[in-house]
């Protein structure tokens, strides 16, 4: 689960392409991770504001083509190892990732 805050969260690592901070994902046992975006973040207002969940999927790819008119960012690599895309569904933002294998 993604959560949008505004407050600075202790061990962030900075995502330059995406203009955003990412914390506690890995010391997470619920697998929360909390998400502060730089003011000219171009994400999606959506994504910067809503929290969303996300799922692993065998092949991204795949499932972003059943979900074409929803995606809200396109695959990317936040990592190396990890592709990941935001669609929408029901007004909400979804994570949809692919770990290399």
């Amino acid at each position: 689960m993604g959560i949008p805050t505004r407050q600075k969260m202790k061990e962030e690592k900075y995502i330059p392409h995406l203009k955003f901070y990412v914390s506690g994902f890995s010391e997470s046992p619920f697998g929360i991770e909390w998400m502060r975006f730089d003011p000219d973040c171009p994400l999606p207002e959506i994504v910067k504001n809503i929290p969303h969940i996300a799922f692993e999927v065998d092949d991204l790819d795949y499932e972003l083509e059943k979900r074409k008119p929803n995606i809200l960012i396109p695959p990317n690599p936040p990592s190396e190892g990890v592709r990941v895309a935001m669609i929408e569904h029901n007004g909400a933002p979804v994570e949809l990732l692919e770990f290399e294998k």
